[in-house]
């Protein structure tokens, strides 16, 4: 079995106005599905990021695949690494983390390659990586302040606009009620402090048995972050990237019993041994679109149980075929000590036969297909695929979106 065929097919699918610290979620979010066809008839697929770097760094890659036999992950790396020298990284500058183009490609092409293995073999993803150790994977209820959404952007407006404790609280207890969710993750850094630790009581109060925790993505510095940990650190499950970098999530480290988490100090194996040595994070942040696909992944956790690490999983704002391939690798997490997060509910659409995914209970049931267990719908990948081409937009910029609502808003991180 060789590789014949690389299909790359851009997506933009209608998004809400999710604030966070930089900024807030365009009308839009870009994906990239990639289709790897094979010549005794088999087509792995996988989903990744939209952005121009990426989606460029895939470009490049992809002639590179063809002959590849996709059992050879080995050989898949080296020849993206050679395909892509010095290729940098895939974020824009306004974003608050870096992550490498090489990196980045090589998972997008890895999770079709693997699902063509288990289609091959007729065996899920998850088997391909030791075996489900699950039959479900738990998912946090994932909570934004967030604004009203234009008349003018495509798509319905869930909740309104939520930029008070109050309003956040009654858009938790909807998506409890739909989902059933189990802990929830507040993406904070929005509001003034005293705000996010009113709505951090607020949710204790309505859900007293819930995991709780909340990321600022480094709004907070040190002295903020101290203050937040005395009021609410003992209702705190862990506590994400509340100070920016490696040097000041280790000062905080050194000072509080809240555990601290994170996915933007620590995005690469070399860091590992830098928030270990210094006690900088208790637990990491997996996720298969840049710690080098499922297989990376696995070692991660590997890794974190080696250090005495927690282990979670991160999310981008993502379509069904990322969150199959989140389910796999979570499943065959041995280690996983954490709900999972994801932005799924946030998103009406998605680009696979039969339609969303299905959150019961918090919780998504590993699927039982060969591979990934989804597959396109064709017609509504070229919907999408058509609306991308409408719009004028290549990148993620949250911060000039935020313009849209306040002026004069200014980009600050730390900000408190």
């Amino acid at each position: 079995m060789k590789i014949q065929e690389v299909r790359l097919t851009p997506v933009a699918i209608p998004d809400v106005p999710l604030v966070n610290t930089k900024g807030v979620h365009q009308a839009v979010f870009l994906r990239t599905i990639i289709e790897l066809v094979t010549d005794v008839g088999l087509i792995g697929i996988g989903e990744s990021y939209g952005g121009a770097r990426a989606l460029n760094g895939m470009r490049k890659a992809a002639e590179s695949l063809i002959g590849l036999d996709p059992f050879h992950l080995n050989e898949l790396r080296r020849r993206v690494e050679q395909a892509l020298p010095n290729a940098g990284g895939i974020n824009a500058p306004t974003m608050l983390t870096q992550h490498q183009v090489v990196d980045a490609v090589y998972s997008a092409f890895e999770i079709p390659l693997l699902d063509l293995q288990g289609k091959f073999l007729e065996r899920p993803l998850c088997d391909l990586l030791g075996g489900a150790v699950r039959d479900r994977v738990g998912f946090s209820g994932y909570l934004f302040y967030k604004f009203k959404k234009p008349n003018e952007y495509r798509g319905a407006d869930l909740f309104g606009e939520v930029m008070t404790p109050n309003a956040l609280l009654d858009e938790a207890k909807a998506l409890v009620d739909e989902y059933g969710f189990r802990s929830l993750k507040l993406k904070g850094g929005v509001l003034e402090p005293t705000l996010e630790i009113e709505t951090m009581q607020l949710l204790r109060d309505e859900f007293p048995d819930a995991p709780l925790r909340i990321d600022p993505m480094g709004a907070w510095r040190v002295p903020t972050a101290l203050t937040v940990c005395d009021a609410i650190g003992d209702i705190l499950e862990y506590l994400e990237d509340p100070v920016r970098g490696m040097d000041a999530m280790a000062e905080l480290a050194s000072q509080t019993h809240v555990p601290l988490a994170t996915n933007l100090v620590v995005v690469e194996f070399e860091h590992i041994v830098q928030a270990y040595r210094n006690g900088a994070v208790q637990i990491i942040l997996s996720d298969h679109h840049y710690w080098r696909g499922a297989t990376g992944s696995i070692r991660l956790g590997e890794f974190c149980r080696a250090g005495g690490m927690g282990i979670s999983m991160h999310s981008n704002t993502h379509l069904g075929i990322s969150l199959a391939a989140m389910v796999h690798v979570a499943a065959a997490t041995t280690n996983l000590t954490y709900d999972c997060d994801t932005h799924y509910p946030w998103t009406q659409n998605d680009i696979i036969k039969g339609g969303k995914l299905t959150i019961e209970n918090g919780s998504i049931e590993v699927p039982k297909g060969p591979g990934l267990g989804v597959e396109i719908d064709a017609d509504v990948l070229a919907e999408f695929h058509d609306f991308y081409v409408s719009q004028n937009l290549r990148d993620r910029e949250d911060t000039d979106e935020m313009r849209r609502y306040i002026p004069n808003y200014e980009r600050v991180v730390p900000r408190w």
